[in-house]
């Protein structure tokens, strides 16, 4: 099975999105692009994209679609609106990178299939950083055959390419649980640096300790180093993304009948900050919380 992809189309230029086909531009690949933000498509002038008023009109002019989408119901509309990739004459590939839960991925497989559409369950790890440097995690769902007939472009965006299983819905329930102790991880992290500063450690030192020792996860060792030390707060992705994410492995959690202690305190705790005036902020924001509540910084006292 091969499709034309010298031309591919991607809806959505948020932090991921953008990350993604700045990355797909770059190699080389002619875009067709569509987002509800003009200034978003306007960004990507440089490299002549083909701008589109709407995803039909994306789904009229290529074979191969991406979208990576805020939430539910945009993916819906998206995938089978009114001026959805539903009604395109030419699309025979449509790759969800979005991260909105098995069932969604599911009805738009299921949907997008009556007009011989075939999804691929496609949501994406590492970041909007990641996303730029082509060096995301993704898990992949779907047609084996279908799957390698994009694997040159997968291999653009990504450092590793994890084909989950054949059906749509897996990768979404990967990346959610990826996600979960992503989120778990980080508040844990967060709420015993602020501890340890509150004691009087240098917060270099407790970085530098913790990675060399049995403490160490992806917020010690990237989260923290290059957005809490520095004080930038600017990894990426915000709280209410992630808030969402937990959100929505609760639920299949909930369908599934497993108990889940440790991730339900955890959503109360990204939950209270978005209460703070955290929803649209970065996601390693939540750490000034407790810092506000214990009257210390975790930063560095290293000079750039």
């Amino acid at each position: 099975m091969s499709f034309e992809q010298a031309e591919v189309g991607f809806i959505g230029l948020g932090a991921m999105g953008g990350g993604i086909a700045r990355r797909l531009a770059q190699a080389g690949i002619k875009l067709h692009v569509y987002d509800m933000d003009p200034g978003k498509t306007a960004a990507f002038a440089k490299w002549n994209v083909v701008v589109h008023s709407n995803p039909k009109s994306i789904a009229d002019a290529v074979e191969v679609v991406f979208a990576c989408l805020p939430d539910i119901e945009v993916s819906k509309a998206v995938a089978y609106g009114a001026e959805g990739v539903i009604h395109g004459k030419k699309l025979k590939v449509y790759l969800e990178t979005s991260t909105i839960g098995r069932r969604p991925v599911i009805d738009i497989s299921k949907t997008l299939s009556t007009k011989n559409i075939s999804v691929l369950d496609c949501p994406v790890s590492g970041g909007p950083r990641g996303a730029d440097d082509g060096k995301l995690a993704i898990m992949v769902a779907g047609d084996a055959a279908v799957i390698e007939s994009v694997r040159g472009l997968l291999n653009l965006i990504g450092k590793k390419v994890f084909e989950i299983g054949p059906e749509p819905g897996m990768a979404q329930m990967m990346k959610l649980v990826n996600n979960i102790i992503s989120a778990s991880n980080m508040a844990s992290a967060f709420e015993a640096l602020v501890l340890g500063a509150k004691a009087g450690l240098d917060a270099d030192l407790m970085v530098d300790v913790i990675n060399a020792s049995t403490g160490r996860n992806s917020a010690t060792t990237d989260k923290v180093p290059k957005s809490v030390l520095p004080g930038t707060f600017d990894y990426g992705a915000s709280t209410h993304t992630l808030h969402k994410d937990i959100t929505l492995g609760l639920i299949e959690a909930e369908e599934l009948k497993v108990p889940m202690w440790v991730a339900n305190n955890t959503r109360q705790v990204w939950e209270f900050a978005m209460t703070q005036g955290g929803t649209d902020l970065d996601f390693t924001t939540l750490i000034q919380c407790y810092e506000k509540w214990a009257g210390v910084v975790v930063r560095s006292k290293k000079k750039e």
